[in-house]
Parts: structure tokens; C-alpha cells; sequence
């Protein structure tokens, strides 16, 4: 349960110190001094690895660090605070592990706090660090740490090859007595292998924060996407393509396989799926087909387009997602076009409505015979649209409002 200050005191032996320390790597001297069994160590280095797949990250390992070395609190600082954001801080305690809401992720707490700049992936403890005395008499201390029950503190900060800076804190009351060398040792072997991690886990956050923005961009765009494994079972589905799917009109989940309701649409959508299914093994590019699909209920036909997603030469295992299907509801989208073409060129809801139904090819008179107004007011909202797209003619109308939109094909 540590934070950061601007400007550190590093006492000089440990400015001094070089990669030629027995507490940089975690070498052969620190496992011999650490004692640790090799059913010990493994487990602990399974907890580590696991550590970025937890719902929790590393709880399972800050667990039992807190277990294994007498600790009454074990902290893991993802991300430290700064003055625009708090930090990221796991915490295993008395009651469980948890992410830190409170006061130890404000930037005041990383102001406060004199154990920080320590020598990289090097355990130190902070009455060596920063001395019995000021760590004592410090606010810190006084603010942060006493009212825990915490006297002893030992710790290693980590910066990965991204520039990502990490923070491991170890915390004892007065009770269980200051840490030992062999202590020290203990974590100093898991020091490596925790950088590892922590950096395998910044890869998998990057690539799921990429993952949720385009997912929600789809979402937004109202295509439905359902993703097959290698069996042409559903691995999973979007919300829209949930709702379609739900609404039994057309398309429908049966066995865990998406399925048409009439039996030729059916029949071609299952043939698009095998074909997919075959293709998976190539690493191009798949451009895939695409078909349309009635629905019992008379609505405007799905739009389908059935790719195969393109796997790498190390892809492996079973359950992978295989195959995508996408599927557009003309009448969903509608809606959603109304929203994107107000917003791209400031209409108001009827010119919107209106610059839609001409883009579909209807006149304009029909279009206000559609609309349920007159033609004098069909044209007013005409030159208000004019003026606000900037162009002069419906044709060229037509032409900016198709080129506005994404298409699935």
C-alpha cells in the first residue's frame, strides 16, 4: 500500500548499485537464500502467469504472498497516480483481494509517500530505503500506513519494455517482526517472472481495448455479427444480432447454429457457412459471400455476408472463432441512417427523413406523400438540405448521402 513522490531521496548505495547485484535478476544466490521447495516456487510462478486472466489480476498470487511471508497486506501497483488520473492498485487484505477505490489511488497519496524511485527490480525494504526514523515520523506513514496496522514494508518497482512502471509492496504490523534476507530472496526469484506478466498483460489490455472500440463501432453501425468456431458452432453473438436471432423472423438459433427459416434460404446459408468453414486454414484475406434472407413476417430481407476470418500460421486449439457472419436489418438501419445522416450534416429530423426516402429513388413528391406533407414544405426542407450539404442538385444528393455509409460487402 505504497504511492509515488516528484522527487525521491535514493539514498547513494542504492544509486550506486549495478546489475551485478545478487538483488537485480533473482540469481542463483537468491534462490539458494529464498529455500523455497520446487513445488512452492512452481506454484507461485503458475499464480503469476494465470495472474493476467483473473477477473481480479494477480489476486490469487498476492494471496498467497500474504500467506507465505507473514504479511498482513500485499499490493500491486498497476499504474500510479498522477495528477489527471488515479492509479491502478490491486490489494490483498484481511478480507480478500480488491481493486483500490479510496484514498490510496489519489495523486496525493503518491505525493506523500517517501518509498518510491527505488532501484529497479531490486526488493528493499523501506527502513533501509528510507530510514526507520523518517519513515515513522513521515506524514505518509502517519496517514496511510499506521491506522493499518502496518509497520514493516518491503518492495520492488518494475518498468516494463513499454515504459509501464509497476509497483510490488509487501506490508507487515509490528507483530510479525521485520522481513528476513531470506524474506527478501523469496520475492526477488518471482521479480522476473512478475515482469513478464505484467507486461504480457499491458499486450492482452491493449488488444481488448482495440476489440471493445471496434465491437462498439459495430454495434453503433447496428450490424449484427455472429462468430462461428471450427464446427460451425456459435462462439458468440453481438446485441443486434442477438435481437434478430431472439426474434425468430427469418433467422434463429437451433442447436447452438444459426439457421434460415425457409429451407432454401437455409440450404445457401449453410452451404456459405461450409464454404467458409473450408477456407479457414488460409491466412488471406477472405472477401466472403453474401446472400439475403426472407423473413415469415414480410419485412425488408436480412443482408448477409459470411467471411472467413483470417488466422495466422501459429493459430491452434480447439474453439477458435473461425468464421463471421454479418447480418443488416434494412429497417434497423434506417433508423440508425437518420441518426448518422442529422449528425454528419446537421439536419433536423424531417430533412434527414426526407434526404433518405430520395436517396432510395423516389421522387419528391412522393417522398411527401410518404412523409405525410405538403409538397411546398417537401421542398423547403429540400433547400435547407441543399444549403447545409452544400450541393445543388438531387442527383448529387443521392451520390453524398450512399458515399456516407459503410457497406458490409
Amino acid at each position: 500500500m505504497s504511492a509515488r513522490a516528484d522527487a525521491p531521496h535514493v539514498p547513494e548505495d542504492f544509486r550506486n548499485s549495478s546489475s551485478e547485484s545478487p538483488y537485480v535478476h533473482g540469481s542463483v544466490e537468491d534462490f539458494s537464500q529464498a529455500k523455497l521447495p520446487f513445488e512452492k516456487f512452481d506454484e507461485l510462478a503458475g499464480l503469476i502467469y494465470e495472474g493476467p486472466l483473473q477477473a481480479v489480476p494477480w489476486s490469487g498470487l498476492l494471496i498467497s504472498l500474504r500467506t507465505l511471508l507473514r504479511a498482513n497486506w500485499v499490493t500491486l501497483i498497476l499504474r500510479p497516480a498522477s495528477d489527471k488520473i488515479q492509479a491502478v492498485i490491486v490489494n490483498a487484505g484481511p478480507d480478500g483481494a480488491f481493486v483500490e477505490r479510496g484514498k490510496f489511488a489519489t495523486h496525493t497519496a503518491f505525493i506523500l509517500d517517501p518509498f518510491n524511485g527505488l532501484p529497479p527490480e531490486r526488493i528493499i525494504s523501506v527502513d533501509d530505503f528510507v530510514g526507520t526514523d523518517a519513515w515513522m515520523s513521515s506524514d505518509f506513514y502517519k496517514q496511510f500506513v499506521e491506522p493499518y496496522d502496518i509497520r514493516f514494508m518491503i518492495g520492488a518497482d518494475l518498468v516494463t519494455a513499454d515504459g509501464s512502471e509497476c509497483r510490488l509492496r509487501i506490508c507487515r504490523p509490528e507483530s510479525a517482526g521485520n522481513y528476513s534476507e531470506q524474506d527478501k530472496a523469496v520475492c526477488q526469484v518471482l521479480l522476473p517472472h512478475l515482469k513478464r506478466a505484467i507486461e504480457l498483460h499491458s499486450r492482452l489490455d491493449m488488444i481488448e481495448s482495440e476489440r471493445t472500440l471496434y465491437a462498439n463501432t459495430v454495434d453503433r453501425m447496428l450490424l449484427g455479427t455472429v462468430v462461428l468456431d471450427e464446427t460451425g458452432q456459435i462462439l458468440r453473438t453481438n446485441g443486434v444480432a442477438e435481437r434478430i436471432l431472439h426474434g425468430n423472423d427469418g433467422l434463429r438459433l437451433a442447436n447452438g447454429h444459426i439457421e434460415a427459416a425457409y429451407s432454401g434460404d437455409n440450404r445457401n446459408l449453410q452451404s456459405l457457412v461450409r464454404n467458409a468453414l473450408l477456407g479457414a486454414p488460409q491466412t488471406v484475406h477472405q472477401f466472403g459471400q453474401a446472400m439475403s434472407v426472407s423473413r415469415p413476417s414480410g419485412r425488408a430481407k436480412y443482408g448477409l455476408a459470411v467471411r472467413t476470418n483470417p488466422l495466422n500460421e501459429w493459430s491452434e486449439g480447439r474453439h477458435r472463432p473461425v468464421v463471421t457472419i454479418f447480418i443488416r436489418d434494412p429497417e434497423q438501419q434506417s433508423q440508425a441512417s437518420r441518426d448518422l445522416v442529422q449528425q454528419l450534416f446537421d439536419l433536423t429530423p424531417a430533412e434527414a427523413s426526407l434526404a433518405l426516402l430520395l436517396a432510395e429513388g423516389i421522387t419528391l413528391d412522393e417522398a411527401a406523400e410518404e412523409l405525410s406533407i405538403r409538397k411546398n414544405t417537401a421542398r423547403a426542407h429540400l433547400r435547407s438540405i441543399f444549403s447545409k450539404t452544400g450541393v445543388t442538385r438531387q442527383t448529387s444528393l443521392v451520390r453524398l448521402l450512399l458515399g456516407s455509409f459503410t457497406p458490409i460487402d
